[in-house]
């Protein structure tokens, strides 16, 4: 009896001899999970400058009722380049919609010829040039991630300057100011948190207050303002950075 209950004391301490030296070993804690990053929105405001290329259309030679074919100097072309603030807010980070607002502000290069013929006899245009313009526009778009693709249309204005000889034109001067609309689209993308780039499109007409052609034939030369289109599209790239991020 004696010997039994001695086997099944032994057999209990071999059975609890490595439960016990296991609670009495150091245990080791799970590591703790990797932090999350933020997700990436557009939310916030941004400046940047932007450079590109405006092109339009303008005819190089009409025929008016009273004084026949007049040659004019065509359409406009050239550098465009300025800056830009706007605001975007984006509903759902990630992805998502984006809306906005824009304002920018462009010197451009157009020019436009200043002479021409009224049938062989010279013409000297005293319409102004478009030297600057400027927009207030509205966005939408849809943003995946870093990458948002947007359409954008609002308000638009410009001006210029006159010829030296508008001064020998008898009739009323056109003014130099004028606005329209503008509209178009671009893509843009989130290089870092707060630089993006983007590639964008705009029409931009400023046709509003056109004057119709009007001539005065002084000192064997004729000078007026040639019918011209104040409508043209242009293709910009752009840098923006965003000074607040939600």
């Amino acid at each position: 009896m004696m010997r039994s209950i001695l086997r099944l004391g032994a057999l209990g301490c071999a059975c609890l001899g490595p439960a016990a030296l296991a609670a009495d070993l150091p245990r080791h804690a799970a590591p703790p999970p990797l932090p999350v990053p933020p997700v990436f929105t557009w939310t916030g405001f941004y400046a940047g400058v932007n450079a590109g290329y405006g092109f339009g259309s303008g005819s190089d030679s009409f025929t008016d009722p009273t004084y026949g074919t007049i040659s004019t100097g065509g359409g406009r072309d050239g550098f465009v380049g300025g800056g830009q603030v706007g605001y975007n807010y984006q509903f759902t980070p990630g992805s998502g919609f984006v809306v906005g607002a824009e304002a920018d502000i462009q010197g451009t290069t157009f020019g436009r010829s200043r002479t021409g013929l009224v049938g062989s006899a010279p013409f000297y245009d005293v319409g102004p040039s478009l030297d600057w313009f400027g927009t207030v526009r509205g966005r939408i778009g849809y943003a995946v991630d870093r990458i948002l693709v947007y359409g954008t249309g609002g308000f638009a204005y410009g001006g210029g300057s006159l010829p030296s000889f508008a001064a020998s034109y008898t009739g009323p001067l056109p003014g130099t100011t004028r606005t329209g609309w503008a509209a178009g689209g671009g893509v843009e993308y989130a290089i870092t948190d707060r630089l993006s780039a983007r590639l964008e499109g705009l029409y931009v007409n400023l046709d509003r207050g056109h004057r119709d052609t009007i001539y005065d034939a002084t000192a064997g030369a004729y000078y007026g303002v040639a019918p011209d289109s104040s409508a043209f599209g242009l293709v910009r790239a752009g840098l923006n950075y965003r000074f607040s991020t939600f």
